[in-house]
């Protein structure tokens, strides 16, 4: 009994030690070479910036597909003269962590540069105000290896992103910046991962999926979230879009189709088109089916307004929650005529000495058309970007809504995927970061305003601290109030 408990014991010593060593082994490929990067120019508003770009940096010990497991680190020049940009110095600059994902996509390393209007891109603006910026590639639900097996399937595209962050924090010591304030930024699904990354913080819920990778052992918190239109909360997106807009039958809707003339699959080489149209009669039916099950999600989720009074709406979609959201659209509107705009041709909206006092929500979502067809989402053919995204290594696509029961239950993804990939599940993670800033523009139709509204109100509730706004005129789109966000991060961040 002696010689089978030694044994049992040098066989649990050898596998420890054996994994030690392999984690060792991952680890010591992803230290960070401060020696290895290219001097490079950029110019914004007339003033010339030099920054050390450290490229294609593999972040993960065992990648699946290196093109779209590596990144870019952005170092202004000044920080290794021991010189400083403003407040911030080598030490103490904050990383600007944007990704550039949509819809799901395989998203690809950003470089500084100019956007079509002749205005820096939020990492040359970043760099020009003193951060350090990371930017990586993600993995996304097109990507297939080489034997045709899909590799970018949930969770691969938020699994990356963690392990950019444990990179991060791994090697503070010997990179220019401050891990301990990252702050996540991306538009659309790229805002949906970057509220995922905030609000699940050193889950271990991912830890099986970090260690496939070979992500280095550690954290995977950060300082703060900035999210623009947040595709998000995707098993409930359906429901929330039909409360909107049922009622609301000519859609013109976005048609996405690849531009053969691209090598590549991914957001970039796509083409967009309006196609207008009518619901038929049997999306008018499940409009009307799916716009009731809204009010029972909202009534669960037991929100209250920023006054503490309880968010609800009835059997019919009407209540204090789409009070809340005529409160939005008012002050929306109320900041773009302090901005100079005149609204008053606006006929959902009530003035009083040239000032918006109340705002008419039914009114305001009937002046135009919806632009998804019912389900918006999750498609009962399985075609939606989103079907897509649930797919597996083998399968393409998958149901992930909660309003499908058992009638697609053998077509439906994994209840613990569908998890992983929602912010709501996470949302009271003590390990999430106390600042987010949340924008989601007033006639963005890519998902309904309630989702984002819905995120803000359970942070708020909590006790986050969140900059919610919903730009007047502004569609789906983000990073377009750069000089806002950086005063946003340099307030949050010199507290």
């Amino acid at each position: 009994m002696r010689k089978l408990n030694l044994f049992l014991f040098f066989n649990l010593f050898s596998t420890l030690l054996f994994s030690q060593e392999k984690e060792i082994s991952i680890n010591s490929k992803l230290k960070f070479d401060k020696n290895n990067y290219l001097i490079k120019e950029a110019s914004i508003n007339g003033k010339n910036i030099k920054y050390c770009s450290f490229e294609n940096i593999i972040y993960v010990g065992k990648p699946v597909d290196i093109a779209y497991q590596s990144m870019n680190v952005y170092i202004p020049e000044e920080y290794f003269k021991n010189e400083s940009i403003g407040k911030y110095n080598s030490e103490t600059a904050p990383i600007f962590l944007p990704n550039s994902v949509g819809g799901y996509m395989p998203g690809k390393i950003e470089k500084p540069d100019l956007k079509k209007d002749g205005s820096p891109n939020s990492i040359l603006y970043a760099l020009s105000k003193g951060y350090v910026v990371v930017s990586p590639a993600l993995r996304g639900r097109t990507l297939t290896d080489k034997e045709g097996l899909y590799t970018g399937k949930a969770p691969a595209g938020i699994v990356d992103l963690k392990a950019v962050v444990r990179y991060l924090h791994y090697n503070d010591k010997d990179m220019p910046g401050n891990a301990e304030k990252i702050i996540s930024n991306g538009t659309s699904a790229g805002g949906a991962l970057s509220a995922l990354l905030g609000a699940s913080a050193n889950s271990k819920d991912y830890n099986k999926y970090l260690d496939e990778i070979g992500a280095v052992e550690g954290r995977d918190d950060i300082y703060a979230v900035s999210s623009y239109c947040p595709i998000t909360n995707l098993e409930n997106a359906d429901i929330a879009y039909e409360w909107q807009f049922n009622g609301i039958n000519n859609y013109s809707k976005m048609i996405i189709t690849r531009n053969t003339s691209s090598e590549e699959f991914n957001d970039r080489s796509l083409k967009r088109s309006i196609q207008k149209g009518e619901l038929n009669k049997n999306e008018i039916e499940i409009s009307n089916i799916l716009k009731p099950l809204f009010s029972t999600y909202l009534n669960s989720l037991s929100l209250k307004d920023e006054n503490g009074n309880t968010l609800y709406l009835d059997e019919e979609g009407n209540g204090s929650f789409k009070n809340y959201l005529s409160t939005v659209l008012k002050d929306s509107a109320n900041k773009a005529i302090s901005d100079g705009k005149d609204l008053r041709n606006e006929k959902y909206l009530i003035f009083e000495n040239s000032k918006v006092v109340s705002a008419d929500w039914d009114k305001f979502i009937k002046s135009g058309d919806r632009m998804k067809t019912p389900p918006a989402f999750d498609s009962f053919n399985l075609d939606s970007g989103e079907n897509n995204l649930f797919g597996t290594k083998i399968v393409d696509n998958k149901h992930f809504a909660n309003f499908y029961k058992e009638k697609f239950s053998e077509e439906k993804a994994d209840s613990n995927i569908i998890k992983l990939m929602n912010p709501m599940n996470y949302i009271e993670n003590p390990e999430s970061p106390k600042y987010w800033r949340i924008r989601h523009g007033i006639i963005d139709k890519d998902t309904s305003l309630a989702i984002p509204v819905i995120l803000s109100l359970k942070l708020k509730n909590i006790g986050k601290k969140v900059d919610f706004f919903s730009p007047w005129g502004q569609g789906h789109g983000g990073d377009y109030d750069l000089e806002e966000l950086f005063d946003w991060i340099d307030e949050i961040v010199n507290k």
